[in-house]
């Protein structure tokens, strides 16, 4: 047992960081399968090759490691949307740009919209994020998009008034339909014969994304 805590230890200050983030990929791929409940935590171990004993370690229980799954889940598609720079491109270009950035992490992380389901789905509604680091973490996309949008009204681009949209606004259709085109593929493709990511209608499906979020905002749509 002691000799067990000890090589426990002594690779977690090896490569703490490094540990930390091979036993999240393992959990995220884990509780997008099977949500909070299904998910193993043996599975996890196995995926890493670490040991349970370092996965408690590091997050102490199942439950907590779910937690901080869904929270790097949320992480990663906020640090795409921060490293593109919006800042330095004109306002109609930005939203464009945000807006094909986001369509391809929802398509290419589907364990991200698995996560998010699953954790819609819990009678008690989304209580693993319900922390200010969550709340915190995700407040950074409202300040990109309310940028852009300030930029767009300033020089006549963008509707202005109290109608136009804001930021939470922008963030919410981008969103829906983003995440909608991979979490409801499956239905969408028997009952209307669309395959929202497959290669036939994927460059439609995608420029009527774009179009939408566009229109939603621009002053004189086109």
């Amino acid at each position: 047992m002691t000799s067990q805590t000890d090589d426990a230890i002594g690779a977690v200050r090896r490569d703490p960081e490094g540990n930390r983030r091979q036993i999240l990929d393992a959990a995220i791929e884990e509780f997008s399968a099977h949500g909070l409940l299904g998910g193993r935590i043996d599975a996890i171990a196995e995926r890493t090759k670490v040991t349970k004993r370092m996965i408690y370690y590091y997050f102490h229980s199942k439950e907590e490691l779910y937690a901080a799954a869904l929270l790097e889940s949320y992480r990663r598609i906020r640090e795409s949307e921060a490293n593109l720079r919006l800042d330095e491109l004109e306002p109609e270009e930005a939203l464009r740009v945000l807006v094909r950035s986001n369509i391809d992490h929802h398509a290419d992380h589907p364990e991200f919209i698995r996560l998010v389901v699953f954790e819609n789905t819990l009678p008690a509604g989304a209580i693993h994020l319900m922390s200010d680091e969550a709340r915190e973490q995700n407040r950074g996309v409202l300040a990109l998009i309310d940028d852009v949008l300030r930029r767009g009204r300033e020089q006549g681009v963008f509707r202005d008034g109290p109608d136009a949209p804001d930021a939470l606004d922008v963030e919410q259709v981008l969103s829906g339909l983003a995440f909608q085109r991979v979490s409801n593929r499956s239905t969408f493709r028997e009952l209307f014969d669309r395959d929202m990511l497959g290669q036939k209608e994927t460059p439609h499906v995608r420029a009527m994304i774009e179009d939408v979020v566009l229109r939603f905002v621009l002053a004189c749509p086109r």
